[in-house]
C-alpha cells in the first residue's frame, strides 16, 4: 500500500532536545547561591527531578548542596514571606457557623 493513501499514518515528528539546565562550566557547590536558587521553589522546597529536568547524579549533588547551605544559613529553610502569611492565616480562625450559648 502506498504511503499517501494509508488513512492514520502518524509522521514522525523531529523534536527538539532541551539543553540541561547546568552547564559543563557549573560546579554544584553550597558557595553557588545562584545556581541553588534556581532549584528550590517559592515555599522554599527542593524541585523535585522531573521539573529541573536533571540527571540522578546532578539531582543528588544539587540536594546535598541545598541541604549543606541550609544548614550553614546562606539559604533559609523556608521563604520568610509564604511564612508570615502561613502565620496570619492560622491566626485568623473561621467562626462563622458557630453558635454561642447565652448564659
Amino acid at each position: 500500500m502506498d504511503k499517501s493513501k494509508r488513512p492514520f499514518f502518524k509522521s514522525k515528528r523531529s523534536f527538539r532536545r532541551r539543553l540541561p539546565p547546568i552547564g559543563s562550566g557549573d560546579r554544584i557547590d553550597y558557595r553557588n547561591m545562584s545556581l541553588i536558587s534556581r532549584f528550590i521553589s517559592e515555599q522554599g522546597k527542593i524541585l523535585s527531578r522531573r521539573v529541573n529536568r536533571l540527571t540522578l547524579k546532578q539531582q543528588r549533588l544539587m540536594t546535598i548542596a541545598i541541604k549543606q547551605a541550609r544548614i550553614l544559613s546562606s539559604l533559609p529553610f523556608i521563604n520568610l514571606n509564604n511564612a508570615k502569611q502561613f502565620e496570619r492565616a492560622a491566626a485568623t480562625a473561621r467562626t462563622t457557623g458557630l453558635r454561642t450559648r447565652k448564659k
